[in-house]
């Protein structure tokens, strides 16, 4: 089986080759930069499966990093790794379509469990297909075609959208969500799950389906 490549973009080196060699023990490739600028080249060399992306570094911050990674790619899984917890920094970076947001200081161990669920799912994706009124979702490649366009979904968009598919005209709970894909209910994890629906909803074209918000209790896809 073909390794999972891993780019760690972190400032703090010491603690950057403990998380290194901890990742690597699961049998995971990866590869350290330094800073921001020298990550997007990397980025562009080895070509990550996923990103784990420091904020606060010299030459390029990890939102800028993110910024320009997300103009071109919307499939790479970006996790940031920071110490920067204010809700407003956390939004920010859900807004450039970061997949999650793990607070410095963080058990190696919790990461790695993230890590693993992430790409579990794209293998549980594999070869599944759902005929949404006249949209086609595709969770292995994580696009949406509706009359010949289509569009990419981030993998935590996927994930959400999946789980309305397999319940198509039943509603699911925010807190089933949350559970299933964060991990919890927090309030930061809730505002993260409010703006992963908004991004969905835009990316569904197709005026025959929608996602309908059941107050303080979760969704419904709804197809036409």
């Amino acid at each position: 089986m073909k390794a999972i490549k891993i780019l760690l973009v972190d400032d703090d080196l010491k603690n950057s080759m403990l998380l290194k060699r901890f990742i690597e023990a699961e049998d995971y490739e990866v590869t350290y930069a330094g800073n921001g600028r020298t990550g997007l080249g990397l980025y562009d060399e080895i070509h990550p499966d996923l990103i784990l992306l420091d904020i606060n570094m010299p030459e390029l911050d990890g939102f800028e990093v993110a910024r320009i990674i997300r103009k071109t790619d919307k499939r790479v899984i970006i996790f940031f790794l920071t110490d920067r917890t204010d809700k407003v920094d956390r939004l920010h970076g859900f807004s450039l379509k970061g997949n999650d947001y793990i607070p410095k200081p963080f058990y190696p161990e919790e990461l790695i469990a993230k890590i693993d669920e992430r790409f579990e799912s794209r293998t549980i994706s594999q070869d599944i297909e759902y005929h949404l009124a006249d949209t086609l979702f595709r969770p292995n490649l994580s696009s949406l075609t509706y009359r010949g366009e289509t569009h990419s979904l981030s993998v935590r968009q996927t994930e959400i959208l999946q789980m309305l598919a397999e319940n198509i005209g039943q509603p699911v709970e925010r807190d089933t969500i949350l559970g299933q894909i964060w991990g919890d209910a927090s309030y930061s994890n809730s505002l993260a799950l409010n703006v992963q629906i908004t991004y969905i909803r835009r990316l569904l074209t197709d005026p025959r389906l929608s996602i309908i918000s059941i107050k303080k209790k979760g969704y419904i896809l709804v197809a036409r």
